[in-house]
This record gives C-alpha cells, sequence and structure tokens, in this order.
C-alpha cells in the first residue's frame, strides 16, 4: 500500500460500510499521534490536538488544513485559538471512519511537521 499523504480522497456518499476495528487500527499505526473515539451520534472518529506557541500560528495552521480540506473534499472538524489547534475528522455518510479520514489524517500531519 503507498503512503496515505500521496493518495487522494474519494467522496463517500455512504454506499460503503464504515471500519471495523481492526481496519482502524490498522490504519491507525500509518498516521502519527491520532487517537481514536466513538460517540453513540458520529460512530468512531479520529482526534488529534496540536500545539502552538500565539494565536497567529494557531490560525496559520488551521487555514493550511482548510486549504487541504478543500482541495480533497474532506472536512474535517476544527476547534482553535490561543496555543492550540483540535481536529476531528470522521465521514458523515457512513457515521465513521474509511479510508480517505486517514488520508486526511496523513496530509495534515505532512503540514504540521512542517
Amino acid at each position: 500500500m503507498s503512503d496515505l499523504k500521496d493518495k487522494k480522497c474519494v467522496p463517500c456518499e455512504g454506499n460503503i460500510p464504515p471500519f471495523n476495528a481492526d481496519e482502524i487500527h490498522k490504519y491507525l499505526k500509518k498516521v502519527d499521534g491520532w487517537e481514536v473515539f466513538e460517540d453513540k451520534i458520529d460512530g468512531f472518529h479520529l482526534i488529534k490536538n496540536f500545539k502552538f506557541d500565539n494565536f497567529l500560528q494557531s490560525q496559520e495552521f488551521v487555514n493550511k488544513v482548510g486549504a487541504i480540506a478543500e482541495l480533497e473534499g474532506h472536512h474535517p472538524d476544527l476547534w482553535f485559538g490561543w496555543g492550540y489547534a483540535r481536529i476531528k475528522i470522521y465521514t458523515h455518510a457512513i457515521k465513521g471512519l474509511a479510508e480517505s479520514d486517514f488520508i486526511l489524517a496523513a496530509k495534515i500531519d505532512q503540514i504540521s511537521n512542517a
């Protein structure tokens, strides 16, 4: 399997099942520091917290994430403020995780490590 960061997110219209726990753990090894959470509304999702030195760095990071999300056609939930950003990724249409969620996470990891 090629590097996730080199793949393209595929739009999901709900016609696939969400990843099961085994698939999630397999893909989780391919991204850096993302955690998996489950809730009754959204199913499984990925969350990662990022730390910055000030508000401007947080804002610049979130703007870069937004640009990637637009290019990929896959939009995470974003929270940010002075010195932090929090990102939640999942596929709304299937109420869970699919490969595209991990692709987006890998692309976000690239900019956070730059």
